[in-house]
Order: structure tokens, then sequence, then C-alpha cells
């Protein structure tokens, strides 16, 4: 399953050139119990503010910065656009269905958009893709300015889209002129709090005597950060396993490395050092390997949740699609892979329905707001 997950860069004050971001995620699904059926989850440098939902039906900030730079005006604005926006997603939804065959069932749609700037070079990039049921349907490419469709069912929409040259006009004017525009806006709003950074809390675990260890960082931030095995000083990579970067429940981020130590005398163990390190920021944490200072699962019959200090979440997973809360991305997670599940076990002899000419796709170009960095460009299977 394909995700929707573009990798994001943070800015910190000591470093001279960044890449800064802003990205929104939409979700809309389908007799869905208990599930709002639209959700609107805006992030820049990965930190949430703002957030809609068809439950409460409100645009909120998610950030006191946010708050403080914004009048009653603003939110009303982003809360009619956002249930506009809920209204074309369930039409597309419906029309997903007739394209793939669909008379009913658990469906999500989902939408991730969102740009990249250089605070040195000043370059700027931008990504835009659909998701239906947990996997792409189309996708713009701003390279060539074009719509590209992975699933045959988006091949209609993607001769639509590119015939249309003013669209692709404004859609590129939105990724390379608006969007880096309210990224600095967003930035230069929370300034002291997106521009922080904490480094970690490291300790050694180790599940059995026979297990790797692991070099486990967490409550740093931001996340431009790597970890590294280094042996008298040299980093090395044989029986080294880097883990990705994860999100706690608080904003900050944590990370493991592991390494294999089987071949290695216990005798040479302290010649190890776990170093954590910012991109540009020469202040390491390096942790040197150290018997008596590993953690382990041994003495215990199950192996508990790893929980290290304040920032820590025990139940971190890498997510493709940062919702609102743990719980609620647990379950668009869990929702996608039951999809997915059902579409595998599913009768593969049922035949392929083409777009009629009626069904055509049209997603008509719209100006973005004066008040907001978003552009309603969502129409994209309405008839």
């Amino acid at each position: 399953m394909r995700t929707f997950m573009m990798q994001l860069f943070y800015w910190v004050a000591s470093v001279a050139a960044v890449k800064h971001s802003l990205k929104y995620f939409y979700t809309a699904s389908s007799q869905v119990p208990n599930f709002p059926e639209f959700v609107v989850v805006g992030m820049v440098d990965e930190v949430q503010m703002v957030h809609y939902d068809s439950v409460t039906e409100k645009a909120v900030p998610k950030q006191d910065w946010m708050n403080k730079n914004t009048d009653q005006q603003y939110w009303e604005r982003e809360t009619g656009n956002f249930m506009g926006t809920h209204q074309v997603f369930k039409a597309n939804i419906e029309i997903a269905k007739q394209r793939f065959n669909q008379t009913g069932g658990v469906h999500i749609v989902q939408w991730m958009y969102g740009c990249e700037w250089d605070d040195e070079t000043n370059e700027v990039d931008g990504y835009e893709q659909f998701g239906y049921d947990g996997e792409d349907f189309i996708t713009f490419d701003l390279q060539t300015e074009t719509w590209v469709a992975p699933k045959q069912q988006a091949v209609v929409t993607k001769h639509k889209l590119n015939s249309n040259k003013a669209f692709l006009t404004s859609v590129k004017n939105y990724y390379t002129q608006i969007c880096p525009e309210w990224v600095k806006k967003y930035l230069n709003y929370g300034r002291s709090s997106l521009m922080r950074t904490v480094l970690p809390s490291v300790s050694l675990l180790q599940k059995t005597p026979s297990s790797p260890v692991t070099c486990h960082a967490t409550g740093f931030y931001p996340d431009r950060a790597e970890m590294m095995w280094k042996k008298d000083g040299e980093e090395i990579h044989e029986g080294v396993e880097i883990g990705e970067i994860l999100t706690n429940n608080d904003g900050t981020f944590q990370m493991s490395v592991n390494l294999d130590l089987r071949s290695v005398p216990a005798e040479d163990w302290r010649r190890y050092d776990c170093v954590f390190q910012f991109s540009g920021i020469n202040e390491n944490v390096t942790t040197t390997l150290d018997k008596t200072a590993i953690r382990t699962n041994e003495a215990s019959t199950e192996v508990p949740n790893i929980t290290i200090g304040p920032s820590s979440s025990p139940t971190a997973v890498p997510i493709s699609v940062p919702i609102v809360t743990a719980a609620l991305v647990l379950a668009v997670v869990a929702l996608i892979g039951f999809i997915i599940y059902k579409k595998k076990t599913a009768n593969s002899s049922e035949p392929y329905m083409k777009t009629s000419p009626e069904n055509d796709p049209e997603r008509s170009p719209s100006d973005s707001k004066p008040s907001s960095d978003i552009t309603i460009k969502t129409e994209l299977m309405t008839k």
C-alpha cells in the first residue's frame, strides 16, 4: 500500500539553510461508524496548526501562535471552505465507487498537498496527490506540470486536468508563489516555537543477551537528526540497523539505531559509541556502550512498551497520514488496512466498468482565498 507521506524538513535557529514546509491532509470516509465523515489537518514543519472535522463543523487553531495572529473572520472563512469541500469529497467517493465498479461498503478518499521552501536558495517544491482506499489515485508532478495517473480508473481524470492549461498554470502558481509565502507567514507566527532545538534523552535497551543493543533517543526537536554507531570514533555500518523517526504525542520525536554485537567480545564493547546529532549543529549526544547501563526485558515474561522520559510515546508507529490524535491516526490506518484486505479477498472476476462520458471528472480552478493559503481545488472526480 502506498502511503501519503512526504518527508519534511525543519527550521533550526543555528542552521544557515533549512527547508520549511506546509502541508494539508483531507480525509473523507463513508459508512464508518463513530468516525467523522470529513477531517482536515494543516501542518507547518510537522506541527499541526489547524483542524476541522464534520462532527464539530468548525475550523479551529491548534497552536497559540495561530490563534494570536488570526481573527474570527479567518476561522469563519476556513469553516465555510471546509464545509463546502466536504460536500465535494462526498461526491468524489460516489464517483470513485462507480469508477471501481463498487456499490457500497467502507471507502476513503484522501487529499494531500503542500510545499517546501529553502530559506537559503529560495528554491521551492510542491506536491499534491489524491488517494482512494489507501492507494494512490492521481498525483501532480510540478517538474513536468502534468497530472499522473497510476490507476486505470484515473486516466480520464488525468486527461481532463492536463487539457485545462489555465488550470495547470494556476496550480503551478499556487505551489511556486502562494504556498511558499504562506510558509513564511506561518513560520513568522510561530517563530519562538518552531525555531527551538531540544536535545533528546538517550537510553540503551536490549530484549535478551543475544538481541541487538538498541540506542533509543526520544524527546528531541526538530526531526532534522540522525543517529549512528561509531567504533573508535569512526562510523560503522556492518551490523547496524537504523530506524525511522517517529512522532511523539507532544510533538517531539524519537528514533532508534540497533547494533548487533554477537561477534563482538565483551571487552570491546566500550569502544562503541551511539551518537545523536542534529543536521548542521555541532552539538552531539554521545552514549558509550556500557553493559551496566543497558535496560533489558530479560527478567520479564513479556516485553513491555518502551517508555523513557516524559516525551516518549509508547504507542508511536510510522503512520503515513498524521491526522489529529494518535487514536484517530490508528483508526484511519486500521480502516485502510481493512479496505485493502477486503479488496484482496473480493471476487477478482468482477467486470471493470468503464466511465461513461457523462461521468467524466471536472475540476475547476479557483483563486486562493485572500486570507488563507488554501485553494479549493478538490473536485477530483466530480461530474
